[in-house]
């Protein structure tokens, strides 16, 4: 079989060379940039990373049978149009690699960062200054989590240590996850601006979709409150970015954490990195556990496909 890593080869921690040594039988090719590939022509498996998958890229598959993301997210994925050419397209939950504890793990680092007031901390070290800036503790303060699914769940366990109040959305079953997580509440989509109101820490744990894409906008910012920090694990395309900077620069909120943007990679000299932004490379997923964990899916669902057995978590 030919495969297809549309990225840059040493992306994700080696995870092309692991699957060279795995199948030494295959042939494993890079696209050699960020995202994106020239043609999907004799090729069997892709593995798509960030790549834009839609009909007109999906005309030059001539024997492609499997669309192979490595994480979660598919929203770049004509899943319909995959399916009409008998292609499968699978991925790999948060909760089943190990993903999701890595992501909860780094959006713990970005609340604690921006508490701690990273950016006067490296002016103190510096200027040779001890004992300053004064930070904020965790404890006591409200965390309000939209997306209870396997990133927000990992979340919530990872911050019951730190004494603080934890509030949450999700879609359903709104009372067995605050019973079952020990949350203080948990409401409804249509009640995140009685979230966005309660909360000193307001961290995005949801996929992408055309209903929730810019949901995080300037009346969002308008109910927060102004020593509030955003926290974005998700993805860019959640966040309006122009209001972003608005309320970073009025401020309306404290400050934001961010591991996901509206573009990637990011132009390192965007005017919001001016502000109260602690970002990350999109590296919450980018860790020992998560990535061995994805590459057991993955070498899975290829021996799978060398067998002609249906590969594991299908998309439809």
């Amino acid at each position: 079989m030919r495969i297809l890593f549309a990225s840059h080869r040493d992306a994700l921690g080696g995870f092309l060379e692991i699957l060279r040594k795995e199948f030494p039988q295959h042939s494993f090719q890079s696209s050699g940039r960020f995202a994106g590939f020239d043609s999907l022509e004799g090729f069997d498996v892709l593995i798509p990373r960030r790549s834009l998958i839609d009909r007109n890229a999906l005309k030059t598959a001539n024997r492609l049978r499997l669309i192979q993301q490595c994480g979660a997210g598919i929203e770049n994925i004509d899943v319909q149009a995959a399916r009409a050419m008998n292609i499968w397209v699978a991925n790999v939950e948060s909760d089943i690699s190990g993903n999701a504890d890595s992501v909860a793990e780094i959006g713990v680092y970005l609340m604690i960062g921006l508490s701690r007031d990273f950016r006067n901390m490296k002016f103190s070290v510096s200027s040779r200054r001890i004992g300053t800036p004064q930070g904020r503790a965790l404890r006591g303060k409200t965390v309000g989590i939209i997306g209870l699914g396997g990133i927000g769940c990992s979340l919530v366990r990872r911050l019951k240590g730190f004494e603080v109040d934890i509030i949450g959305i999700k879609r359903r079953n709104q009372r067995q996850a605050q019973e079952e997580l020990g949350l203080n509440w948990v409401g409804t989509p249509d009640q995140i601006k009685e979230l966005l109101r309660l909360s000193d820490y307001v961290v995005l744990c949801l996929p992408l979709t055309a209903e929730n894409t810019g949901m995080i906008g300037r009346q969002a910012f308008d109910v927060m409150k102004p020593e509030a920090f955003l926290i974005n694990l998700s993805r860019g395309g959640l966040v309006d970015r122009d209001a972003l900077q608005d309320a970073l620069a009025s401020g309306k909120i404290a400050g934001a954490g961010l591991d996901v943007f509206w573009k990637e990679p990011p132009d390192p000299h965007d005017p919001i990195f001016q502000y109260n932004v602690l970002a990350t490379p999109h590296i919450g997923g980018v860790t020992d556990i998560s990535i061995q964990g994805i590459t057991n899916v993955v070498i899975e669902n290829i021996r799978r496909l060398e067998k002609g057995q249906k590969p594991l978590y299908l998309k439809e």
